[in-house]
C-alpha cells in the first residue's frame, strides 16, 4: 500500500564536485586500454550520481585524462558534473549530464560539494 503512494521527483538541474579515484578503476585494465576504460568509468559514475543516461565529457577533462598518454593516468580528478535541461525537440530525456575538470592543487580534504548554478 504505501508503494502506490510514492510519486517519484522530476530532476532539476544542479552541479557537484566530486573527485573521482582513477587508479582504482582501472585497476586490472590493460595497458593500452586504461584511458579508454577510464573515460568510460568516469561516464558511468556521472550517470549513477546523476541518475541520467545521457552523460558528454567536456574536452579538457578528455586532455587531461590523456594527458600522460594512454597507459600512465593521473592518480585522481577532481570533477564538476552538472545535470542539465535538454533542449533539443527530439531528446530521449529530458536531461544530460556535462562532466568537466577542475584544476586543484591538492586533494587533501575535498569532499562532494554542491555548487550554486551560474
Amino acid at each position: 500500500m504505501a508503494k502506490d503512494k510514492l510519486k517519484k521527483k522530476a530532476l532539476q538541474p544542479i552541479t557537484r564536485d566530486y573527485t573521482i579515484h582513477l587508479h582504482k578503476m582501472v585497476h586490472r585494465a590493460t595497458f593500452k586500454r586504461k584511458a579508454p576504460t577510464a573515460i568510460k568509468k568516469i561516464k558511468e559514475f556521472a550517470a549513477k550520481a546523476m541518475k541520467t543516461t545521457d552523460v558528454r565529457i567536456d574536452n579538457t577533462l578528455n586532455r587531461y585524462i590523456w594527458s600522460n598518454g594512454i597507459r600512465n593516468l593521473p592518480r585522481r580528478v577532481r570533477v564538476r558534473i552538472s545535470r542539465k535541461r535538454n533542449d533539443d525537440d527530439d531528446a530521449k530525456e529530458p536531461m544530460f549530464t556535462l562532466v568537466q575538470h577542475v584544476p586543484v592543487d591538492d586533494f587533501t580534504g575535498l569532499q562532494t560539494e554542491v555548487v550554486a548554478n551560474e
